[in-house]
């Protein structure tokens, strides 16, 4: 498991997960990247405990995310099954869990005020967190993905699913885009990766 957990994050990080890990008998799987998430965590019918994390080129997001999931697990066993998933036992849980990984030493210290801010109140995904998600980006492959936030106004870009859209003006944090067959107008994140159609 150690080796696993050496391929995919910090290295100073890989003791304190390796621990957390055999204590509350997780198996983690590393998976294909699915489009909706970045992990899960399911109990499995013979009671054991099922983490599931994209493999991912980026430490730090497979860090945070590896966390997070076991961060529910963590909430479930301690406040029981009826807790929202992504409620107030869930943020407390993940904050206690990442405090001693928020150093120089496992995340780039350009980082960790974008990191402190997130985890003051933690979100369902980090991903939602505009700010935060662009720049871990950084760390990502390379990929002909084009961030919202870095079309020009008017532009046609495509999502995974083939739909497509027409960027609008910003609102407050989110951009208002139409989509081309419905006329229907959808809100989106800055930092949504999407296929620039060029024209």
């Amino acid at each position: 498991m150690s080796d696993v957990l050496r391929k995919y994050i910090p290295e100073r990080a890989v003791d304190p997960c390796l621990e957390l890990i055999r204590a509350h008998g997780v198996h983690l799987k590393v998976v294909n990247q699915r489009v909706t998430r970045h992990g899960d965590y399911r109990i499995m019918p013979d009671g054991s405990h099922q983490i599931t994390v994209n493999a991912s080129a980026n430490p730090y997001r497979f860090l945070i995310t590896l966390v997070h999931e076991i961060a529910h697990l963590i909430a479930f066993e301690q406040f029981g099954r009826r807790i929202k998933p992504h409620g107030k036992e869930w943020k407390r849980t993940f904050q206690y869990l990442m405090l001693p990984l928020l150093r120089p030493e496992v995340f780039p210290s350009h980082l960790l005020p974008l990191l402190a801010k997130h985890f003051k109140n933690p979100k369902a995904s980090s991903s939602t967190d505009a700010q935060l998600s662009i720049a871990l980006m950084q760390y990502d492959t390379p990929n002909h993905k084009t961030c919202i936030f870095e079309l020009p106004q008017g532009s046609i870009f495509t999502l995974h699913n083939g739909r497509r859209f027409k960027k609008g003006p910003k609102r407050i944090k989110r951009y208002e885009c139409i989509e081309v067959a419905t006329g229907r107008v959808y809100l989106f994140q800055p930092n949504a990766e999407v296929e620039w159609i060029r024209t």
